[in-house]
């Protein structure tokens, strides 16, 4: 009688803890796709420049690099969730600076219009992985796969508009790697792996 006690209680246990780690995968994504959010709505403003959204899309990179990392054995530790949570807080910081400083973008020229074409695509596709994890149909490390494919999506753009201009060729390249990720979004989303 202990015995099977035992068993049913390290298995409520489990559960919790497989929907705990579900939970905060997907609320690492979620903060991923505001922040996404909050650039683009600030290149369509003109309160970010293309350089700027550059810098902030390196941050970006940064942290979908360290959830990737975080998300490699599957599991999402609260220190590991405490690294993550404060690099985010310091790109909210830098996003709110760098849209109350002086310099104004014109979101009617073609480098912002490119860049806010790019910045809408990351927050699709972060939504994506977001939606998987919370459905089920990614595991942590299949989101965090894709979450290094992100990082590598957000390099490309911020290295793009380091100039504080965004070219057609730099654009089509930038939809090259972004088709990519989308393939293995799709493909990460509808394979047998599925969180348990």
């Amino acid at each position: 009688m202990k015995t099977a006690a035992t068993v049913i209680a390290v298995a409520v246990a489990g559960m919790f803890s497989v929907a705990a780690s579900a939970q905060t995968a997907g609320s690492e994504v979620q903060r991923d796709v505001n922040q996404q959010q909050r650039i683009e709505q600030g290149l369509k403003s003109g309160s970010l420049n293309t350089g700027e959204a550059a810098k902030l899309e390196r941050g970006e990179a940064r942290i979908d690099r360290m959830e990737s990392n975080a998300a490699k054995d599957g599991t999402l530790s609260p220190a590991e969730k405490a690294r993550i949570q404060r690099a985010q807080n310091q790109e909210s910081r830098q996003i709110n600076r760098l849209e109350n400083n002086a310099a104004r973008g014109n979101p009617n020229s073609a480098s912002s219009q490119r860049m806010q074409a790019d910045v809408q695509r990351n927050v699709n596709q972060e939504r994506r992985i977001e939606q998987g994890v919370q459905s089920g149909r990614l595991t942590n490390r299949e989101a965090g796969r894709l979450e290094r494919g992100q990082a590598r999506v957000d390099r490309a753009e911020a290295r793009a508009g380091a100039d504080g201009h965004v070219g057609a060729g730099e654009q089509r390249r930038i939809q090259k790697q972004e088709n990519r990720q989308s393939k293995r979004i799709y493909r990460e989303k509808h394979d047998a792996q599925t969180r348990r």
